[in-house]
């Protein structure tokens, strides 16, 4: 504050006065709280939710670190950290442990459940969904909710479940939604203040630590702009540009006497690689990348590591760990690797010696050693958590990583190296986004650590400066919903709401909202007023009779009556017409029971007020018909799908129920919730074993990475789970007609391919048979594997008897081993 005004001094003592909880919890951080971090608190001591919209590394997560801190200074209060990956979860929960203490903090992601009764819960966001639609007691007490990169409800896998948590949470509930910079951060915000209630949106675009922006050429790191002042009004170095013009660069002379110096050498190294620089056409010398090994020893020199290397492929991220180790680069002291060698140990202690070779244990802690891994999906979750870890404390100095990286875990360096601008996104090689290149540099810059961050491009030939530029000052990330009614929340939300008011839920959501934004306010009116309705009813209650009856037909002849005064030029028997129905409603109403009451005009005034509220809901309702309505029309359709298999009831007058069999549905969660339900319903999976039912789950959840991937009907256990398949498949094209003759997507086949490996790991085959098996690293088998285990847990609950027996039975097959494994 130093360099404030008076004024502006004056204000901030104001702003500190009025939310002494804030001022008190930023004195105690370790660093001074940034102004979007003061406001996000400051909203959340006034009483009100908030949406922190910031760049990577900025700091949002203080403001949910607020609200935990908010629920522990009172006496019973409640609040969940959610998170979109176990991952994030674990690690969260480490730090809140550090911070109250392992009585206060709790873990739940599905295969780990730590003092769950905690008033403190870290927790994946399908959990609290799964909480929300069993009415969970854990809710009671529930204050605050945080929900971490909250822009995951674009995923078009897994982000419906974003918006069911926002939709169905108490609207006493706070909650602090997190999400990386995006674009339309006003608009999302607008949608939580009309689903939740009022709403305060913090933007900041502000990087705590500044980014440089660099193009790697040769040996020299040249800057992406001429003007180091600011992105937004920078020109594009004017040297990067005459490289990619067709004349090429001047000469070599002339390369070296621009551009930014960056660590000593260079001169001798380029000289070394000046013959095979050969010519190109017209001359022009070719400009060949550096070698990994030389772009690392440069960063060294330049002081500019740790670094994270983004490769887009995990076969290119492990083969850049092997070429680093066939150079002999050594980035660590002898202090550091014994501290690399004791985590490694602390951590992975629990692995089967048997398996330490088939996972190439001894490899990848060599290559730790000189400071130097890898981290993708394929990896052992163990041998993330140590590189993770690692890196946190500045052990190991280089990462090659998969995009994944940027997707939340705390991992930041000094300097991000792209080497290239394109990825494969499964069907071709397309150019990263805007969005996506901002949230991989994002990673640049440690917070107290770095007084700026680095970002590097590798030069190609075919490289543009001014697309590179584009991207680099673009921050266009918008978030798009991706939510759509599946059947499991069909059934959830008929059982809780019935189906009209399901239909006002699902016209709450986020997608809709994009679609028509002014039908969310009208849906939300509509269940305000349906509120109200229902007080009005139980004050007009009368102990004689239905009142609602009664002064229906008191409403009715009070509106013949007054069409009869005002309309006096009607023929005769039309007037005679009406006075024969006004006779005939006055006789119906000195009749009814109600009309005796000695209350009765009591009750008509709260009937008033009912019979004109309930005319403005129908006018909302016919305002609301009459717009888009999309979700609700494909919410329409599966319920048409459920109907005819009999998980809902329609009667005559179209009201709607779940059936016992719905019932089971109710607990089905994921992509194959339909199929699962109706297997276990016509008894498809009764003959299985463990291992067989292992192997069919398995195949339930399997998504192959390619078209064909897997054994066919080779390498399949045979006899009972043979069967069991061919009726589940049989099944499925059953299911997939019905759906797409209800204009429904449906689904993608069973996909078998990891069923033959998943059946020998059940039945307690080595790791390395399995793995050759499966044809697959460590890391994807135990991912398939929990989301195996997930399932049958699932069954294990929801099934008949034996088949709930079975699965599990399965699920402890399953969980052994590597599989097993937990860094928490």
């Amino acid at each position: 504050m130093s360099g404030s005004s008076p004024a502006e001094r004056y204000l901030a003592a104001q702003s500190a006065r009025a939310h002494p909880l804030t001022s008190a919890f930023a004195d105690a951080q370790r660093f001074s709280l940034d102004p979007f971090q003061i406001a996000g608190c400051q909203a959340l001591e006034d009483g009100r939710s908030v949406l922190v919209a910031a760049p990577t590394g900025a700091g949002k997560t203080i403001v949910g670190e607020f609200a935990m801190h908010l629920a522990t200074r009172e006496p019973d209060a409640k609040a969940f950290y959610t998170t979109p990956m176990k991952a994030l979860s674990n690690q969260k929960f480490r730090e809140l442990v550090e911070v109250y203490g392992p009585d206060e903090v709790g873990l739940l992601t599905g295969d780990t459940n730590i003092n769950g009764n905690a008033r403190i819960v870290v927790m994946t966001t399908e959990v609290l969904r799964n909480m929300l639609y069993a009415d969970s007691p854990a809710l009671r007490g529930l204050q605050y909710v945080v929900m971490d990169e909250v822009h995951y409800l674009a995923d078009r896998f897994r982000g419906a479940v974003w918006e069911e948590v926002i939709i169905h949470l108490h609207h006493s509930v706070r909650m602090v939604a997190l999400s990386a910079t995006v674009s339309n951060a006003e608009e999302f915000g607008d949608w939580l203040d009309t689903v939740r209630g009022d709403t305060a949106v913090v933007v900041s675009e502000i990087r705590p630590v500044p980014l440089e922006q660099h193009v790697l050429v040769r040996g020299d790191l040249l800057p992406l702009f001429d003007d180091r002042a600011g992105v937004a009004t920078a020109r594009v170095n004017q040297e990067l540009m005459r490289l990619r013009s067709p004349h090429g660069p001047r000469s070599d002379r002339d390369h070296r006497s621009q551009g930014h110096r960056s660590g000593g050498g260079r001169e001798a190294h380029r000289s070394r690689r000046r013959d095979r620089n050969g010519p190109r056409p017209g001359g022009m010398p070719r400009m060949e990348r550096l070698d990994r090994p030389d772009v690392v020893g440069l960063l060294s020199r330049a002081n500019l590591l740790p670094a994270i290397f983004f490769i887009f492929s995990r076969a290119g991220c492990d083969g850049a760990v092997q070429q680093l180790r066939r150079s002999g680069i050594r980035l660590t002291t002898p202090e550091e690797r014994d501290e690399i060698r004791a985590v490694v140990e602390r951590r992975t202690r629990s692995l089967a010696e048997e398996d330490l070779a088939v996972l190439g244990f001894w490899e990848w802690r060599e290559n730790l050693e000189r400071g130097v891994a890898a981290h993708h999906a394929g990896l052992l979750p163990a041998f993330k958590e140590v590189v993770e870890e690692l890196f946190q404390r500045k052990l190991v100095k280089v990462v090659f990583a998969t995009e994944t990286l940027a997707l939340g875990i705390n991992m930041p360096a000094r300097t991000v190296v792209l080497e290239k601008l394109e990825k494969f996104n499964g069907e071709a090689r397309v150019a990263i986004t805007s969005g996506e290149y901002t949230q991989l540099t994002g990673r640049a810059g440690r917070r107290g650590i770095d007084v700026e961050g680095h970002a590097v491009i590798q030069w190609t030939e075919a490289l543009d400066p001014q697309a590179v530029a584009a991207l680099a000052s673009r921050r266009t990330y918008p978030l798009n919903s991706s939510f759509r009614p599946t059947y499991n929340m069909a059934v959830n939300l008929i059982d809780r709401f019935g189906r009209e008011r399901a239909r006002e839920v699902l016209e709450s959501s986020f997608a809709q909202f994009q679609a028509d934004r002014s039908v969310v306010g009208l849906a939300r009116q509509v269940r305000d007023k349906e509120q109200t309705l229902e007080g009005y009813a139980r004050s007009m209650t009368c102990d004689r009779g239905d009142f609602a009856e009664y002064s229906g037909i008191r409403r009715e002849l009070s509106d013949l009556e007054k069409i009869n005064r005002n309309d006096r030029t009607v023929p005769a028997r039309v007037r005679q017409r009406r006075q024969d129905e006004m006779a005939q409603l006055r006789r119906r109403m000195q009749r009814h029971p109600c009309h005796g009451c000695p209350d009765r005009e009591h009750h008509a005034r709260w009937a008033e007020r009912y019979w004109r509220l309930r005319r403005d809901v129908d006018k909302l309702r016919q305002q609301i018909d009459t717009r888009t309505g999309t979700v609700a029309r494909v919410f329409d359709r599966v319920v048409d799908v459920l109907a005819a298999l009999e998980y809902v009831r329609i009667d005559d007058d179209g009201t709607t129920a779940i059936t016992p069999a719905g019932a089971t549905m109710r607990r089905i969660y994921g992509e194959r919730d339909l199929l699962v339900a109706e297997a276990l319903r016509r008894g498809l999976w009764t003959d299985l074993d463990p291992a067989g039912m292992a192997a069919l789950a398995c195949s339930l959840v399997y998504e192959p990475r390619r078209e064909g991937d897997g054994p066919g009907e080779y390498g399949l256990p045979r006899g009972a789970f043979r069967t069991a398949l061919s009726a589940t498949q049989e099944l499925w094209a059953v299911l997939d007609d019905l759906e797409r003759d209800h204009q429904l997507p449906g689904s993608e086949p069973v996909a078998t391919g990891l069923a033959g490996a998943m059946h020998s790991w059940a039945r307690g085959a080595m790791l390395d048979r399995v793995l050759v098996e499966a044809d697959m690293a460590a890391g994807d088998f135990v991912r398939w594997a929990k989301q195996t285990i997930d399932l049958l847990d699932q069954l294990s609950l929801v099934a008949d008897g034996p088949v709930a027996r079975t699965a599990r039975a399965a699920l402890e097959a399953v969980r052994r081993g590597i599989v097993s494994y937990s860094g928490v």
